[in-house]
């Protein structure tokens, strides 16, 4: 699974705050992040060099979209559709509230199930689909204002044990300063191998196991509000675990269009 961590301020020179640790098996090729795709030359993101979709991308109007398997769904399905194209599609639209409207409309029997989360300067939503098992039923909902962690089961699901351990040590964490490149506090907690006792390594926020799954990159992003004229988001990316990889900012671009007015 991965792990989604959203900090929303209202009304903030940095309304949004994204945090995002990606888990898969490491024999699953891929790229760090760029413009990879000749027919979608706004989108900046990592591409799967399997399925040729991505798990986080941001694109030129400020939205950003990322995914997350559900439990017991790692891997493809040579039946469904790759879910990193749901990314992409997400990354089609301008603004997070029709990203989310588009893809509320979707059939989930054509994917395995997932998590998605959607936001931009203004808005934030959680896309939720089990597949099959739900009829194919893909349902959106608004994230709140404050702190959530999203990981393969529901937002801010108090089951989810790395949920239980890291919620509470990201609220108490001094938040990020994107405009002093200031992210220590999360960054720390971006690399923490800690598991509550009696979890596996599967449950850290940072995963290394012996059947080759574990944390293979990490990203921090920051979108500028309206106000902040000419500033344009930030991403930085760990190529690597965070525990031993640095974080390196990614090139979002010149020519950007303004941040969009609330």
């Amino acid at each position: 699974m991965c792990t989604v961590v959203i900090l929303r301020r209202p009304g903030h020179d940095w309304p949004l705050l994204l945090a995002a640790n990606r888990d898969e098996m490491a024999d699953r090729p891929w790229l760090p992040p760029a413009r990879h795709w000749a027919d979608r030359i706004e989108v900046v993101a990592g591409i799967d060099q399997l399925a040729g979709g991505t798990w986080l991308g941001l694109n030129d109007h400020g939205v950003v979209a990322c995914i997350l398997n559900r439990r017991n769904s790692l891997g493809p399905d040579p039946r469904l559709r790759s879910r990193g194209e749901l990314v992409l599609e997400a990354l089609d639209h301008a603004d997070a509230d029709d990203a989310a409207r588009a893809l509320g409309g979707l059939d989930g029997r054509s994917y395995r199930s997932f998590n998605m989360v959607i936001a931009d300067n203004r808005d934030a939503f959680w896309i939720r689909s089990l597949g099959e098992a739900d009829d194919g039923r893909v349902s959106a909902h608004a994230i709140p204002d404050g702190l959530s962690m999203l990981t393969a089961r529901e937002l801010d699901d108090p089951q989810s044990p790395r949920i239980r351990l890291y919620r509470p040590r990201f609220a108490a964490a001094p938040a990020p300063d994107p405009a002093r490149e200031d992210w220590s506090g999360w960054q720390r907690l971006l690399a923490c191998r800690d598991a509550l006792d009696g979890e596996g390594p599967g449950e850290a926020m940072t995963i290394e196991t012996d059947h080759g799954f574990g944390t293979l990159s990490s990203s921090l992003i920051a979108l500028p509000s309206i106000e902040r004229v000419g500033a344009t988001p930030i991403w930085r990316f760990a190529a690597g675990r965070p525990d031993r990889t640095p974080y390196l900012p990614v090139a979002i671009g010149e020519n950007r269009p303004a941040a969009r007015a609330p």
